[in-house]
């Protein structure tokens, strides 16, 4: 009877020896495991932390496939548009001589560059007794005016650079920026409009096609029973699918352009709102930081308030001009001559002039 107690009480004691060892087993996992995790998670941090990191970087990341797609795709699109016409020119290209700058006026050969030669009234700091000074580009060497900006595609320099557009296979700059927005406008009108009055279209075909999936359905069920007495369902032909088909294409595609286009518009109307270009806008973003930081307040020299920024970038002087040159086509110049950038008569409020450095 003892013999059988002590033998009961050993394996007892055995098997809370394994619950103890299987316990700390699994505690000692756990805490190998929680700390691999947080030695991962530190390395990941250490790789990608980046105290410059912003919303506008998270974007950038986040739209970096449709930068490629830009990049790799759509630049054979504006040259294959581009066949056969020249593009509107963008500004004045900045070649490496001083007296190569020439104004829109002069003529335009090869549809490449500007060829001519310009007085010193139209480049007043290619003037000796002028003392505005400018800087130097790096990369063609040459006179870099204020809002002058080196396009890496183009390989030249263009006055008031917003940006390089690859459906229009041009950059977007002094001389076209007016025409590039009122496309831009033009262009989601246009969608809106094609999108709100076909909607009943696009409901008629799209109900269509639903009703030939149905009507499909049902003739292979016919077909699978064998009920060779009941009369099939009649198809569509060939032509009437193709037609709803393009209806709910054409409806989809305006519909996408609309939004796509117009989300940019409003992004380029807030930014001439402000009086800067793309370029200027994450310049004066990092300025204003710097600024900030010790206690100043950044202004925007080109700025000259939300109605008057607008007034200029239309070239509207007088009120009959809201007529000639806004809502009636119009081939005026915008203000100044994108070397140097004098006070609008369009605007009230007079400010000190800027040295174009």
């Amino acid at each position: 009877m003892r013999s059988r107690q002590r033998a009961f009480a050993a394996v007892m004691r055995l098997c809370v020896k394994c619950l103890r060892v299987g316990r700390r087993c699994r505690f000692r996992l756990a805490w190998r495991a929680q700390q691999l995790w947080r030695y991962g998670h530190l390395c990941l941090r250490s790789l990608l932390y980046n105290s410059f990191t912003n919303s506008d970087v998270l974007l950038d990341s986040l739209f970096e496939p449709i930068y490629w797609l830009v990049d790799h795709v759509t630049r054979w699109f504006g040259v294959v548009k581009g066949m056969g016409s020249h593009p509107l020119p963008s500004g004045i290209q900045l070649c490496a001589s001083p007296r190569a700058f020439c104004p829109p006026s002069w003529s335009w050969q090869g549809g490449a560059h500007w060829h001519g030669w310009v007085p010193s009234m139209l480049c007043p700091f290619l003037d000796p007794s002028n003392t505005v000074a400018v800087s130097i580009c790096r990369k063609c060497i040459s006179p870099k005016p204020a809002r002058t900006h080196h396009c890496s595609i183009c390989n030249r320099c263009v006055l008031k650079m917003d940006h390089h557009c690859p459906w229009l296979n041009n950059c977007v700059g002094h001389y076209n920026h007016r025409y590039f927005f009122s496309f831009c406008l033009f262009m989601t009108m246009g969608c809106i409009y094609c999108g709100i009055s076909s909607w009943d279209m696009f409901r008629e075909a799209y109900a269509a096609i639903e009703r030939m999936k149905m009507l499909e359905k049902e003739r292979l069920q016919v077909a699978a029973n064998q009920t060779y007495y009941q009369t099939p369902p009649p198809a569509f032909s060939f032509r009437q699918r193709a037609f709803h088909k393009s209806v709910v294409y054409l409806w989809v595609l305006c519909s996408s352009v609309a939004v796509a286009l117009g989300a940019l518009t409003l992004w380029h109307a807030a930014l001439i709102t402000r009086g800067e270009t793309s370029i200027e806008r994450h310049i004066n973003k990092k300025e204003r930081q710097r600024l900030q930081k010790k206690g100043r307040v950044f202004r925007n020299p080109y700025s000259y308030g939300a109605w008057d920024n607008w007034k200029v970038f239309l070239g509207v002087e007088m009120r009959r001009h809201w007529l000639t040159r806004v809502l009636l086509p119009s081939t005026h110049l915008p203000h100044g001559t994108g070397l140097s950038w004098d006070h609008p008569r369009c605007v009230t409020e007079l400010r000190t002039p800027l040295l174009a450095i």
